[in-house]
């Protein structure tokens, strides 16, 4: 996943390339699209990947084609039910902040999901980019100075990374975080809707069983979870 840092994915992938592996493993949208700039001939195996039929990885989840398969975080409705999460968390809360790192592809269909709930549900919201580690003091900066009351996570591996400091820095400024992964609420957020990542992993590792053994990532349907759970931490809750 580079760290993060995707615009070092490409080189990346470049250099695995010319180690001639066998297969190669992704996490997230960019590495995913680095993977197959690289490599149209090395099975790509998708560990999580947000949209990757809107995101041209793939030409379609059933028949992916070409070298790539694997396994997408998108389910319908997702970034919807975090909102919905989030607004029951906080009563009468009418302006929220959506952080996001811009660089990632696949943000954009949830971005337009979010703003679509937002609208259903009456609620003001407020869009922060933060590409590095090293933005997000600014941009909580930023979402205190709008007055937000509340903060939603898009998926992004930087941000699943950074979740320890993003939780430190929601608990400093007193806003209810919601994330993607109950990763984020063990690490301090107040809650986290969606799939297991590590469950995508782990199925990741199937996938590449069937590859060495034989089977063309392009016949193997790109798989959506089937289970999303809801972790609350009750430390932050009380906090709060």
């Amino acid at each position: 996943d580079a760290g993060g840092r995707y615009e070092r994915a490409v080189e990346h992938a470049a250099e695995l390339v010319r180690l001639r592996v066998d297969v190669l493993v992704t996490d997230g949208m960019p590495a995913a699209r680095a993977a197959k700039q690289a490599t149209t001939t090395i099975p790509i195996v998708m560990g999580a990947v947000g949209d990757p039929v809107g995101g041209g990885v793939v030409s379609g989840l059933a028949k992916p084609g070409a070298n790539i398969t694997g396994l997408t975080l998108v389910t319908a409705e997702m970034n919807t039910k975090r909102l919905e999460f989030l607004k029951a968390a906080v009563p009468g809360s009418s302006r929220v902040a959506v952080l996001m790192n811009p660089d990632n592809p696949s943000v954009a269909l949830g971005r337009q999901e979010t703003e679509a709930a937002a609208r259903s549900l009456g609620l003001t919201l407020h869009v922060v980019g933060a590409r590095q580690p090293e933005d997000l003091d600014r941009a909580f900066s930023e979402i205190l100075k709008e007055q937000a009351r509340a903060v939603v996570l898009l998926p992004d591996p930087m941000l699943f990374a950074q979740g320890t400091r993003i939780a430190a820095l929601a608990a400093k400024s007193r806003l209810p975080t919601v994330g993607e992964a109950r990763e984020f609420a063990a690490a301090g957020g107040l809650m986290a809707y969606g799939p297991r990542v590590t469950e995508n992993f782990r199925r990741a590792a199937l996938y590449v069983d069937k590859i060495l053994k034989g089977a063309k990532p392009g016949d193997l349907p790109v798989e959506q979870p089937t289970t999303c759970g809801l972790a609350i931490n009750l430390k932050p809750a009380r906090a709060l």
